[in-house]
């Protein structure tokens, strides 16, 4: 897809790339020619930006270029021919072990100093979010969102309606930009679709292209066509993104560090992954779970929504969740959500496999179930303890029928 696309922002990033190759190298007085690789590299995404206006890595290279201009006060006037290609050291390759200590994000700490602390987001289901601060949502975020946006990689999400006329919503579309860092990796583009889980990087290579550490982002294939891992050790990060049924999962461990690593945090836009959804965007969960829980699939009657594929109720809901999901925590709850909202059967494995993703990349395993919690209530409304709150609303009417 990446070869017919009329967006070409991939083959301007190669020729800059392999224009610049080796350019850590250079000594001050060989700035100009990295200025004039700059300004060509700028010239190309200005002839594709009719073609490329929508597309994440076309946006990414132009911010990337107005930050490279600054960093080495290139001028935007001036020569675009292309300097000569650099080659990197006789007997240097992608398959060197010995690469920078830089590009291996934990070899870089001293032996003293305090172990990184990792954290975990993901996304999956009718989409369902857990944020790197381990919150959980149900949203509807239909078209394209951001997940992460920081100064080392960004990642999209492009989530479409399961059915015509239904507001039940699942990502059918992932797009990953890992930013050229140092000795270690060239910029590379991941990105995968339904019924389209590539091994490789837009580019077709399977790591981080030339340069010293090249071997520090890496892609591997679990399972053909269904699993992808995606390991980028120069920033301490693991990506898993697996086809389920139709729909694409995203799961990420990230260091702190490197979560909030962006030049402006305040003013930082939307950040699915760190900021969760906008709260026009998130659905109450708890409200409609006690809604599919009394009414089963009624509330979808009507002229409008068409019926999902297979039919469930609440009770065999629950019965075909328990099956791969035990504990009765949120992402058996989504699970329950998923197959009344949907009538997909692959939701319950989205929901599975999000949850052994959870226990594959979360660094507190105390944290791996997540269970509903009731909302903050104003001093003097607390439920009693233990009081389920839905019982709990339910005694507030009856109390008040009482005084009535």
């Amino acid at each position: 897809p990446a070869v017919t696309s009329p967006c070409k922002i991939l083959k301007c990033n190669s020729e800059f790339w392999a224009a610049t190759s080796g350019s850590h190298h250079l000594g001050a007085e060989e700035a100009p020619e990295f200025c004039t690789a700059l300004r060509a590299y700028a010239h190309c995404t200005r002839r594709t930006a009719r073609t490329c206006r929508g597309d994440l890595a076309y946006h990414s290279a132009v911010h990337g270029i107005d930050d490279l201009m600054v960093q080495h006060n290139c001028s935007k006037d001036g020569p675009t021919s292309q300097p000569r290609l650099r080659t990197l050291p006789p007997g240097d390759s992608q398959e060197r072990s010995d690469s920078p200590e830089i590009c291996h994000y934990e070899k870089s700490f001293h032996k003293h100093s305090a172990t990184p602390n990792y954290t975990h987001c993901g996304l999956f289901g009718d989409p369902h979010l857990r944020t790197f601060t381990d919150t959980f949502q149900t949203c509807k975020v239909q078209g394209a969102w951001p997940l992460i946006d920081n100064n080392y990689l960004n990642v999209q999400v492009t989530n479409t309606p399961v059915l015509p006329g239904s507001s039940a919503t699942a990502t059918s579309k992932l797009t990953i930009i890992f930013k050229s860092f140092q000795e270690c990796v060239d910029q590379k583009v991941y990105q995968a679709e339904m019924d389209e889980l590539p091994a490789a990087f837009a580019d077709g290579s399977k790591n981080g292209g030339d340069k010293h550490g090249a071997n520090s982002l890496k892609i591997t294939e679990k399972v053909s066509g269904q699993h992808i891992e995606i390991q980028a050790k120069y920033i301490g990060t693991t990506i898993v993104v697996r086809q389920v049924g139709r729909y694409l999962t995203f799961a990420v461990r990230m260091p702190e560090e490197v979560v909030n690593a962006v030049e402006d945090r305040d003013s930082q836009g939307l950040y699915l992954c760190l900021r969760g959804c906008p709260l026009n965007q998130q659905i109450d969960f708890q409200t409609i779970r006690s809604a599919q829980a009394t009414e089963g699939r009624a509330r979808r009657k009507g002229p409008s929504l068409p019926a999902p594929p297979e039919a469930f109720t609440y009770e065999t809901a629950t019965a075909k969740c328990r099956e791969k999901l035990p504990v009765e925590d949120l992402y058996f709850q989504s699970c329950v959500f998923d197959l009344l909202t949907t009538g997909d059967v692959n939701f319950m494995l989205a929901a599975y496999y999000a949850f052994e993703d959870v226990k594959m990349l979360h660094s507190n395993k105390d944290k791996l179930h997540l269970y509903e919690r009731t909302r903050e209530l104003a001093p003097g409304n607390m439920a009693p303890p233990g009081t389920h709150p839905t019982l709990w609303v339910a005694l507030l009417c009856l109390s008040w029928l009482c005084l009535l």
